[in-house]
């Protein structure tokens, strides 16, 4: 499997953005999907995470009511909607895929299998 984000970028505080991340395989849909990101001196940290089909999504309480993350698996592609940014949102964002086909995501790296190369964000004040 391999994954490739896209979509990150400068945007001033209070802009959003769109992040994408496209997955190779014929088993897309069958694999739970996470963001994390990771700020510079910081661990990676959790972001958000859905389920194969969609229907269960988690969210870090820092992000909560200003991120979504949605999936097309049509399209083998993961999204993760950014409104409201803040300088805080500034880091390395990396999508992430589990394919032991779990409908309820995990919100802990090491569930995760496979890892894109990252999207930087940065958010200006």
């Amino acid at each position: 499997v391999q994954l490739v984000e896209s979509g990150g970028g400068l945007v001033q505080a209070g802009g959003s953005l769109r992040l994408s991340c496209a997955a190779s395989g014929r088993t897309f849909s069958s694999y739970a999907m996470g963001w994390f990101r990771q700020a510079p001196g910081n661990e990676r940290e959790f972001v958000a995470a859905i389920g194969w089909s969609g229907g269960n999504t988690y969210y870090a309480d820092s992000v909560k009511g200003r991120f979504t993350i949605s999936r097309d698996n049509a399209k083998n592609t993961v999204y993760l909607q950014m409104n409201s940014l803040k300088p805080d949102d500034t880091a390395v964002y990396y999508c992430a895929a589990d394919n032991t086909g779990r409908a309820i995501p995990e919100r802990l790296g090491p569930y995760y299998s496979y890892w894109g190369q990252g999207t930087q964000v940065t958010v200006s004040s």
